[in-house]
């Protein structure tokens, strides 16, 4: 119980650190400021912070357990990120700000039509709430199982209290409020994984040197799949398809751009963009390599691995002691909280933009921002009641193809210059996932090959010429 009332008190002085932060920077806030910050962020602020809200409490947990199946390919991926964050930079970044975007749906608008307007908005307002909500749900049941059951909190009330604290901080300043937000907890959230990595080295009685050894000397250290093609993990799919989750999950993403666009000119974004870019290499790196030190400590001490990765770090820190049970509490807190506020945001602006067309409405921005998080309490709240990993898994994975849609509207609106049939757009794009889905099933069946992150680009690719072959005479003839 004393180790409980210690993580309990750090999570308590870790809110009031960013109520002090949020009553900084709510400061004379208006529309403006919510949804761009007044266009006067750090560009080295958003990129520092960047890096902790694009890595959510689930990351936190899953990517160190990543080792036992998949090695550290993962990092293939995170090299293709860097391709990916060059594409956003210097691509679509110029598109936003010459058009001077508050929400970069609007685009589709000016581009293609009022249905592929909407379309691409309800796309991302349907899959960021339930994306988001999943996520959050799952932080949340760490937490609840490692300090509230104890004392006797019910999960309503944790959910509740969690999402009424994002509130407290956001809904006035929003993103200029999380530019500062998110710096602090990206400063947390490493400070934390670095203290238990170094946790793990003095159980180990490694020094660095030896740390650097015996991770490069381990065989869950392999990076590289380059000879084998039926492989998930071959190194062109994992750095094509890690370029192409970038360039659609952040370049086409309300939530990840929304930041981006309150730097002071596009010159500073596109720095922002390439900073934290790069970044995500060596963050990785960091996270897999406390997963080969986990696995190699139980090895030494005659301990099962897990048979879910997931449960590595969790086991780690069960049988550690207070202080890597605080420093895990700070670390997933930091990690949940940097993205799901960031995506509370994101929403609220989606709507009053996009949907409402009324950006300069200051009461309704403030009544949808409310509104929209007691609907990520009723998510968070049904996920629960259903108590079903498989459905769960199943929604994630449901979500993960709404962002093809996105990538076949912005690639047909950037790369060529046809009429859309507006009406129709609707039903490529809800058609799209369908028959994604539908081939990814029947090449198992046929040819025993499981589609991986590539899916995302067959989507896209499905949905882009469903908008061809719909269309009209090119523009301007």
């Amino acid at each position: 119980m004393h180790a409980i009332m210690w993580i309990l008190a750090t999570i308590l002085i870790y809110f009031a650190a960013l109520m002090g932060i949020s009553r900084l920077t709510q400061r004379r806030a208006t529309n403006e400021t919510f949804f761009r910050a007044d266009r006067r962020s750090p560009w080295y602020m958003v990129a520092f912070g960047m890096v902790g809200a694009s890595i959510s409490g689930v990351t936190f947990v899953s990517v160190p357990g990543m080792v036992l199946s998949s090695q550290m390919t993962y990092l293939q991926v995170c090299l293709g990120f860097i391709v990916g964050y060059l594409a956003v930079a210097f691509v679509l970044l110029p598109v936003y700000y010459r058009l001077n975007l508050t929400s970069i749906y609007t685009y589709l608008g000016q581009r293609l039509g009022r249905q592929s307007y909407k379309t691409g908005s309800w796309f991302f307002l349907l899959s960021k709430m339930v994306g988001a909500a999943v996520k959050f749900y799952v932080v949340c049941i760490i937490l609840q199982q490692f300090v509230l059951d104890a004392m006797g909190i019910p999960f309503a009330v944790t959910v509740v209290v969690m999402v009424a604290l994002i509130w407290l901080y956001t809904h006035r300043g929003g993103v200029r409020t999380l530019v500062y937000t998110d710096t602090f907890q990206t400063l947390c959230l490493f400070s934390a994984l670095l203290l238990i990595i170094y946790m793990v080295m003095r159980q180990m009685n490694f020094s660095l040197a030896e740390v650097v050894s015996a991770i490069a000397g381990d065989e869950r250290s392999r990076i590289f799949v380059m000879d084998d093609w039926a492989s998930p993990h071959n190194f062109w799919k994992q750095f094509l398809s890690g370029a192409f989750i970038v360039v659609v999950m952040t370049g086409l993403d309300q939530d990840m751009m929304q930041k981006n666009l309150t730097c002071r000119t596009l010159r500073e974004a596109q720095k922002d963009m390439c900073s934290y870019g790069v970044a995500f290499v060596p963050a990785n790196l960091l996270f897999l390599s406390l997963g080969v030190l986990l696995a190699q400590l139980f090895e030494s001490q005659g301990v099962a691995l897990p048979a879910k990765g997931d449960e590595l770090l969790p086991m780690f820190v069960g049988q550690s002691g207070m202080l890597v049970a605080v420093l895990f509490t700070i670390g997933i807190v930091a990690a949940s909280f940097s993205s799901a506020d960031s995506a509370l945001t994101s929403l609220t602006t989606s709507f009053c933009v996009d949907i409402c067309n009324r950006p300069a409405d200051e009461r309704l921005r403030k009544r949808a921002h409310l509104v929209i998080c007691l609907l990520f309490v009723v998510f968070i709240l049904l996920f629960d009641a259903v108590n079903s990993k498989s459905l769960i898994d199943a929604i994630y994975t449901i979500v993960s193809y709404t962002y093809g849609p996105l990538l076949g509207l912005f690639a047909f609106g950037l790369f060529t210059r046809r009429r859309v049939c507006d009406r129709l757009v609707p039903l490529v794009c809800i058609a799209s996932p369908f028959i994604c889905y539908a081939v990814d099933i029947l090449s198992q069946s046929l040819w025993g090959y499981r589609f991986g992150y590539e899916l995302l680009m067959l989507n896209g690719l499905l949905t882009f010429a469903g908008l061809w072959f719909t269309s009209r005479r090119e523009l301007g003839r």
